[in-house]
């Protein structure tokens, strides 16, 4: 059968979310890939009061491009680009819509299986944490909020 290309993002938080570190891993399975995340050192949940959007459940995405230099401190990892979208579909149904991660105690553990890409597809893209959740419905990218942490996708583990 031969050797199967895993893929990793290691996960580093930016200015505004320091304390977020992670690991992402995407492995083929029959059908598709299987995306496995484990995070810690995510802020507290916050309701959303008034016009100020919650903290968490947050925003989980795969973004264009694989570069996560901080630029501007207030809007951090603009680099990464916007949610991959190589069908062009409307949000809520790009190849780079992940569910949301939901915080215990600042650590969210999760796996999906998705057939919309492979793993080598996905090597030198970036996995985008957000502060706030994705709706799936605002165009072009469902308004998720400020960018918290970011990792590329590299080849191994």
């Amino acid at each position: 059968m031969g050797v199967q290309m895993i893929a990793t993002a290691r996960i580093q938080g930016g200015p505004l979310a320091p304390g977020i570190t992670g690991i992402v891993q995407f492995v083929p399975i029959p059908g598709g890939t299987w995306v496995s995340a484990y995070i810690e050192g995510l802020p507290p949940y916050r309701p959303a009061k008034g016009e100020k959007p919650p903290i968490g459940p947050f925003g989980f995405h795969l973004h264009e491009f694989g570069n996560c230099q901080v630029g501007d401190p207030a809007k951090p990892f603009m680099s990464a680009g916007e949610h991959w979208n190589p069908t062009n579909q409307p949000h809520g149904n790009h190849v780079g819509d992940f569910p949301v991660l939901f915080s215990n105690s600042g650590r969210a553990i999760m796996g999906f299986f998705t057939d919309k890409f492979t793993v080598p597809q996905v090597i030198g893209k970036s996995v985008i944490i957000h502060e706030n959740p994705d709706d799936y419905r605002s165009q072009p990218s469902g308004d998720a909020g400020r960018r918290l942490a970011c990792g590329v996708i590299r080849q191994g583990y």
